[in-house]
């Protein structure tokens, strides 16, 4: 509950695409320790959703009227495509913001790097939205990895696939690499951070990086394997082109396995039109709970509530009272450098 003593951290949230639309501003709006003052787009349909959905907010065209009025603001959220980010974060702390960054963090590590260095200098706060942290099965699987159930883990699968052979028009396909485009900037992001998160820094790794559809300007099926530093060997999977998907997550460790199907049922909640606060929100059904054990003996694990409201209750914390950011944004730029060695270990194919 918020701190009535004290107002609320005033906010503007740049793009209303999906991630603003269904990733940002739902948690904002539920969140008192936020007020949602202000929305950017330059779409007609979108800005007129955004004035639907969020009366309260100033509807603006473009970023450079946000940043002229800077002083009115205390916290920016970035989600606009991918290669602006960086621009953008510079361009809001240097008005003096404190700034949310969507993934990926920038277009490369060294950008990332950069902008860390800038944040500490002017004293700004930073951070990531590396959202699939506070998935429901991920969260679950976390405290069965720290709770010893699998004994010691061995090898870690973890999967983003969907069906469909026709890319739809979006930036998101429209954008090269270099321009953080293609799967591995896009999924690739949770992916590698979850498996950096429970598992550790990575030593080596093997990719495959291919461009299936020739409508899509970058990658749309990547493998990667990386081997952490604890022993533990990754194997991730991304692709747009899968008619069949494999499990979410599949975990093995010396006494016991950790299935997993399907993704997270908060974004096609929200995308169905249910909010953060409804009865229900976040809980995954008992037919779609992971089971837990080895052959022959396996049980079904209630999968933790997923909750991406948790970021923004711990950055209301930060900005308030000077705690941990929600995510380090040293953890972004961490991935980042291995997404860069992924491309420079593999050639694109076609």
């Amino acid at each position: 509950m918020a701190d009535a003593a004290r107002p609320p951290i005033r906010t503007a949230v740049i793009g209303f695409g999906t991630s603003g639309r269904i990733f940002h501003a739902p948690f904002l709006a539920a969140n008192p320790d936020y007020s949602l003052d202000a929305i950017v787009t330059r779409d007609p349909s979108r800005s007129a959703a955004a004035a639907t959905r969020h009366p309260g907010a100033r509807i603006m065209a473009t970023p450079d009227e946000l940043l002229a009025d800077a002083a009115e603001f205390d916290l920016v959220v970035i989600g606009s495509p991918s290669g602006t980010h960086a621009a953008l974060a510079d361009e809001a702390l240097e008005a003096g913001l404190d700034v949310v960054v969507d993934k990926p963090f920038a277009t490369t590590a060294h950008e990332a790097r950069g902008l860390i260095a800038e944040a500490e200098l002017l004293g700004r706060r930073l951070t990531v939205f590396q959202n699939r942290r506070w998935d429901g099965d991920f969260r679950t699987l976390q405290d069965l990895v720290a709770e010893g159930e699998l004994g010691e883990v061995r090898r870690f699968e973890s999967r983003f696939e969907w069906w469909q052979p026709e890319p739809a028009a979006s930036w998101k396909t429209e954008a090269s690499a270099a321009e953080a485009g293609g799967i591995l900037y896009d999924l690739g992001t949770h992916l590698i951070d979850q498996a950096v998160q429970l598992f550790g820094p990575v030593s080596d790794l093997h990719a495959e990086i291919a461009r299936r559809r020739p409508a899509a300007a970058a990658d749309d099926d990547v493998f990667l394997a990386l081997q952490h530093d604890s022993g533990v060997t990754s194997h991730l999977w991304m692709s747009a082109v899968a008619p069949l998907s494999g499990p979410r997550f599949h975990v093995l460790g010396s006494r016991a396995g950790y299935t997993t199907w399907g993704l997270d049922v908060q974004e096609p909640s929200l995308l169905a039109g249910a909010l953060p606060g409804d009865p229900g929100f976040g809980e995954t059904p008992e037919a779609r709970w992971g089971v837990l054990g080895a052959d022959g003996e396996i049980r079904r694990v209630p999968t933790q509530r997923g909750d991406y409201g948790e970021f923004y209750r711990r950055l209301a914390v930060a900005i308030h009272d000077g705690g941990p950011l929600p995510v380090d944004p040293a953890d972004a730029v961490a991935v980042l450098e291995l997404i860069e060695r992924a491309h420079a270990a593999a050639s694109v194919s076609a």
